[in-house]
């Protein structure tokens, strides 16, 4: 069965997550937190160090939202021929480091691509007392599933300021990121572990979790513009546009315009891999 258009309108949920301390402190570790310097971003990677309190980084939001669910289908096809599209996460107040929380996800839109499908689903993360926690947008493309005559979708014209950017934020990925961060990240997608599957879907090895390359990306502009302080994120976007081998190194390049910043993360070989950035904070 190809994509099912009848998918868009259709919810799950709600239902409850919850996750503990020391989940996220994996996480962190998963997208780099003290792999240069053990002792930089302690507030991430431990919960027991005098006189510094634990934060959960942002991103680790989307993890929560998006893995542990119930099961939401919207199409038969081979897995290896889907791939993470754009990923946003709105932030309505920090994390805490431990917590529960109810969820309810919803596929918004099915977009006829040509060469494949675009489906967009959207997720709503609330305290058990109802208060606003985040809101997730999260799309995939299916490859070979496009050309049914849908609608495109909207089309958005993108460049970085024309100057040279506020900030050079680098990040060198370790072979092992992407076994490291399917334990934090929850994503046992074989695409980043398995050789074989990685080969059925055109790659010449396991490539990384796009949304490790999201969270790293995250915890550098987190670092730079909000020196740390994870209660000052307010929104993270990005869209992927070309995977990242475990090893490789990372550069963002970030523009500000006051709390805005536009950004883009490239590989030190020069190919862009999350574009069209957008980075918010207080």
């Amino acid at each position: 069965m190809p994509i099912d258009l009848s998918a868009v309108g259709r919810a799950v949920g709600p239902w409850e997550r919850s996750w503990t301390a020391e989940e996220a402190l994996l996480y962190a570790l998963g997208v780099g937190a003290g792999a240069e310097d053990p002792l930089a971003e302690l507030a991430y990677t431990t919960e027991n160090t005098a006189g510094v309190q634990q934060q959960v980084l942002p991103t680790f939001g989307v993890v929560l939202a998006q893995f542990g669910g119930p099961a939401q289908s919207f199409g038969d096809f081979d897995p290896a021929l889907l791939v993470h599209a754009e990923q946003e996460l709105v932030l309505h107040r920090p994390l805490p480091a431990e917590g529960r929380m109810s969820l309810r996800r919803t596929v918004t839109d099915v977009f006829d691509k040509g060469k494949g499908a675009l489906v967009v689903a959207r997720t709503e993360g609330s305290t058990i007392n109802g208060e606003p926690l985040l809101s997730t947008m999260s799309s995939v493309f299916v490859r070979g599933q496009g050309g049914f005559g849908g609608d495109r979708g909207p089309s958005e014209d993108w460049a970085p300021p024309a100057r040279e950017p506020d900030a050079v934020l680098t990040f060198q990925t370790a072979p092992s990121q992407a076994l490291l961060y399917r334990l934090g990240g929850c994503d046992h997608n074989p695409l980043h572990s398995d050789p074989a599957f990685a080969g059925r879907g055109g790659f010449p090895r396991p490539i990384l979790h796009g949304l490790c390359t999201y969270g790293i990306t995250a915890r550098l502009l987190t670092g730079h513009f909000c020196g740390g302080e994870v209660s000052r994120v307010r929104r993270i976007f990005g869209r992927f546009t070309a995977p990242v081998l475990p090893g490789q190194e990372l550069i963002v390049h970030a523009w500000a315009e006051g709390a805005e910043v536009a950004f883009r993360t490239e590989t030190k070989e020069g190919g862009v891999t999350l574009d069209r950035g957008a980075f918010s904070f207080a």
